[in-house]
């Protein structure tokens, strides 16, 4: 065998020795050939898809720790949850009525769902290449030249995990804010809730959420896919009796189309025109931020170079058509805007539907869906965020790898991993008791984080002439260079417009704290780079010609089990 750099024997004796060790476990025996590239045997064949996409994992360095238990409608559902765009649109409606109002909320989600179906086409078409939990890190890392690769996929990482962690508290938190403004809809007199929602009773009803949500993920892992398919069902069946009820009822009467359609008015932003629009528009990217989130279960998915690409395009498509059911009929029945971008709690959605249905009782009633939807929500982003952090902690990138990068053998999870993402969020929601404008924050730096993140494989992919993805059974074409594109300019307006307070002058408490929360991780993780990173990061251990011959044998044996 020809001599290799020591990185790259050392990357290519894990899997043997990973083989060895545990021959029980490893489903797949193979060689490495002169060339680098791995041999697939018969067995491969015998055994089947899992088999194959082990096979693939494996020549990227990794073994194979989770099972793969979700097929294509099981992914494609847990991408639909983590969206969950029916709670994720009624806990932020708040921005585009400060930013605009009805054209804010209409053609603000519709140009974001096209600009994320863009991002969601980029990103599939890398991860039909590169499927693994190490995501839109990883990719970087393998997309980018030796040059920069290290400290480029570093930054992703760092920015997928950050992304990961305060987007999940932000699911969180706004449920929080929710159900206390549903309780409000039952008044003590006009126009005062029965819940003072003050702050310490805020934190402990997300202390609560947040660890029910982190014990059903690590309890019920098994069961989770389950989960995700009842909660298609749920949420569909639940916004159908919201929309027909709010327009059927209409108790103070129903807007016309040009009103739905074509009102816009800034004022109560402080911001110029176009602006307060695009400030707006914090709504639908928080709601479409999760896209990327699902690649993080490559290594629980059956054929994830296949299915996780389909999961996320075709789940963008189904939540604009969904997002567009449920925010019309609620435009169309929309009281006073003054009174809505005025509302204390920033929480309108409870207020809309109980002024079309009139009823306190009827109001929650209706709402009962969307807050079991949100705890949904809440339990697949803390799954998406211990495996992403886990696949992280694993190459050494975050500090006390070796605790995170450890998988209960009997619950099938990255436990450690689930536990420090929630210590860490707990400690973030401490920040409520400074600002009530903290959900901003969280919510601003996740979309962020994310953003940032899904930016850097695209941007790499296009500085490399995309050249690594025509092999990909996800290939674009041409149409690729389009979303790449928008995907890239996306970006760079994404990142200083979501650090923007919602409505100017600003006073303290209701500044946008995003900027600092982003900053402050970003100091923490460049000054652990050159602290530890800088010296012993390596990067993910892979191998460029195994990857390629894995992955290519992987798609010809899905293709002929099909």
């Amino acid at each position: 065998m020809a001599d290799l750099p020591p990185s790259q024997d050392a990357y290519r004796a894990r899997p043997d020795a990973f083989a060895a060790d545990n021959p029980d476990n490893h489903r797949q025996r193979r060689s490495l050939d002169k060339d680098g590239k791995i041999g697939l045997g018969a067995q491969l064949e015998e055994d089947g898809d899992n088999n194959s996409a082990d096979d693939l994992l494996e020549a990227m360095g990794y073994k194979a720790e989770m099972v793969r238990s979700r097929s294509t409608l099981q992914v494609a559902f847990m991408s639909f949850v983590l969206a969950s765009i029916p709670y994720g649109l009624a806990t932020t409606l708040y921005y585009p009525l400060a930013g605009g109002g009805p054209a804010d909320i209409i053609w603000g989600w519709l140009t974001v769902s096209l600009i994320i179906l863009c991002v969601a086409s980029s990103l599939g078409e890398i991860t039909s290449v590169y499927p693994t939990s190490g995501g839109v890190y990883y990719q970087t890392f393998m997309l980018a030249a030796p040059s920069y690769r290290l400290i480029m996929s570093w930054i992703c990482g760092w920015a997928f995990v950050v992304g990961n962690i305060t987007i999940t508290l932000a699911v969180n938190f706004g449920t929080t804010l929710f159900f206390a403004a549903c309780i409000n809809v039952f008044e003590s007199e006009p126009e005062v809730g029965i819940f003072a929602a003050k702050p310490y009773q805020i934190y402990l009803i997300f202390l609560a959420i947040t660890l029910l949500c982190n014990a059903v993920s690590a309890l019920g892992n098994k069961w989770l896919p389950w989960l995700d398919t009842f909660a298609i069902f749920w949420t569909f069946a639940g916004v159908l009796c919201i929309v027909v009820c709010v327009l059927a009822i209409a108790k103070n009467g129903r807007h016309d189309a040009a009103y739905v359609f074509g009102e816009f008015d800034p004022s109560y932003s402080g911001w110029p025109a176009g602006w307060s629009f695009c400030v707006g528009l914090l709504h639908a990217a928080y709601a479409t931020s999760s896209t990327g989130m699902i690649i993080s279960m490559c290594e629980e998915v059956q054929q994830p170079a296949t299915q996780v690409p389909k999961a996320m395009v075709g789940t963008i498509v189904l939540n604009t058509l969904a997002g567009l059911f449920f925010l019309i009929p609620l435009v169309f029945v929309m009281p006073n805007q003054a009174d809505l971008a005025a509302l204390v709690s920033a929480q309108p959605t409870p207020v809309i539907i109980k002024s079309a249905i009139g009823s306190s009782g009827g109001t929650f009633a209706l709402l009962i869906p969307l807050l079991v939807l949100a705890l949904f929500c809440g339990i697949g982003c803390t799954t998406a965020t211990s495996r992403c952090t886990w696949a992280f902690a694993r190459d050494g990138a975050i500090p006390g790898s070796k605790w995170w990068k450890q998988i209960n053998v009997k619950l099938d999870v990255p436990l450690n991993a689930m536990m420090m993402t929630m210590a860490v969020e707990l400690v973030l929601g401490l920040i409520y008791f400074g600002s009530t404008a903290a959900f901003n924050a969280f919510s601003g730096v996740g979309v962020i984080c994310l953003t940032l993140s899904y930016a850097c494989p695209i941007l790499v992919n296009v500085i490399t002439g995309r050249k690594q993805v025509l092999a990909g059974n996800f290939y674009l074409g041409k149409l690729g260079w389009f979303c790449n594109i928008v995907s890239i300019c996306w970006s760079a307006l994404a990142l200083p417009l979501f650090c923007m307070p919602t409505a100017i002058p600003v006073v303290p408490e209701y500044m946008n704290y995003a900027s600092v929360v982003f900053f402050s991780f970003f100091v923490v993780a460049t000054a652990w780079y050159f602290i530890w990173g800088k010296k012993n990061y390596r990067g993910p251990p892979t191998h460029a010609d195994a990857v390629l011959e894995a992955r290519r044998a992987s798609v010809i044996i899905y293709q002929d089990n099909k």
